[in-house]
């Protein structure tokens, strides 16, 4: 959050807690960016990617995800290790 880093860091904890207590999750952890010390990152673990979208679901996690999300970089979230995730292939490619 703009001018309150304590704020903010306080809100990506409660994230990190609601997270780490969703069923299927695997770990979750605050980092900050060594270069850049405003840029954060929340780095979770999952068993698999329907635990990680059930996290965001219900009331409880919309309270404390929404505020935050609307502070974040628009770009991509979703990792997943090389050999699971297979071939890639743009949008739209049959094959």
């Amino acid at each position: 959050m703009p001018g309150d880093a304590s704020g903010f860091e306080a809100a990506a904890r409660a994230v990190v807690a609601q997270f780490a207590s969703s069923a299927g999750s695997l770990g979750a952890d605050l980092v900050q960016n060594l270069d850049d010390p405003g840029l954060w990152a929340i780095v979770s673990r999952w068993a698999d990617v329907g635990s990680y979208r059930r996290a965001f679901n219900g009331t409880d996690a919309k309270l404390v995800l929404v505020p935050l999300l609307s502070l974040a970089i628009d770009e991509p979230s979703a990792y997943a290790e090389p050999a699971s995730v297979g071939e890639n292939r743009p949008r739209g490619t049959v094959g």
